[in-house]
């Protein structure tokens, strides 16, 4: 049964959460060294392979990549930087709308019943830098068997205008509030790796991997592989890091990359 195929069935039983969210880093997903190009191949193998899963109910987050990032860099806009300045808001907006619409129909090609859910209309971050996204409507969105897509955005942001919000960050709302039972991170590496390059099977806390974490070789306003494992680390539910060639275990329930669980067994 494809994806389709079950979020279909899921519709018809009445089923109110997902059991997977997935995320498709911008990395994956974009040329990230040059300015709005799509990996069209990477993109391709991505729906492919999410059309194949047995996943009845999923929700889907995409990076900025070399749409996202470049913009906010240039307005000079980050998680813990903000602006009011309206039209790098419609900017970045924008840059990450027409990504979302090359995600939309990649999916839609393969016959997954894709919708854009667009962070800036949907959420905020309040005072404390803390996400506010009501999820309510992703529910239902579920339960009439579509899958939810969203991704990083600009967000209004209380005392400061307008923020970054990560797709990091997205995904771990909607996680929580939701409650799945898999959280997963599709980036192009085939895990977080060590100082010898190898893949660290399970991180449990920050400090023990802090040394080798390292920012993004391109352009990045939201962290790097830091700023995943730190985001993760929140969840109650584990989560995993892998690259393209781990996704397809990812959603079949196989372990994937690096298993990141503050709750070590």
């Amino acid at each position: 049964m494809t994806t389709a195929e079950s979020t279909a069935e899921a519709a018809e039983s009445g089923a109110k959460t997902p059991s997977v969210v997935l995320k498709l880093g911008g990395s994956v997903i974009t040329d990230k060294e040059k300015p709005e190009t799509v990996d069209t191949d990477r993109l391709v193998e991505a729906a492919a392979a999410i059309r194949d899963a047995t996943v009845s109910n999923l929700v889907i987050v995409h990076g900025g990549g070399s749409f996202g990032h470049p913009a906010a860099k240039g307005a000079d806009v980050a998680i813990e930087t903000g602006t009011r300045d309206t039209e790098a808001i419609r900017e970045i907006h924008a840059a990450m709308g027409r990504l979302n619409g090359a995600v939309l129909d990649a999916l839609a090609a393969e016959e997954i019943p894709a919708v854009p859910v667009r962070p800036f209309s949907a959420g905020s971050r309040n005072r404390n830098g803390d996400i506010v996204l009501p999820t309510a409507h992703l529910e239902t969105m579920l339960e009439e068997g579509f899958v939810p897509v969203l991704h990083g955005d600009v967000i209004v942001t209380a005392e400061s205008g307008a923020t970054i919000v990560s797709g990091d960050e997205l995904v771990v709302s909607v996680a929580e509030d939701l409650e799945v039972d898999a959280v997963g991170l599709c980036t192009t590496v085939p895990g977080v790796l060590d100082e010898n390059e190898t893949v660290i099977p399970e991180i449990h806390e920050f400090e023990a991997v802090r040394e080798v974490l390292g920012g993004s070789s391109a352009t990045d306003v939201t962290g790097g592989m830091a700023g995943k494992v730190r985001s993760l680390l929140e969840l109650d539910t584990g989560a995993q890091i892998f690259d393209l060639a781990g996704l397809e275990d990812f959603l079949a329930g196989a372990t994937a990359g690096t298993r990141i669980d503050s709750q070590e067994e």
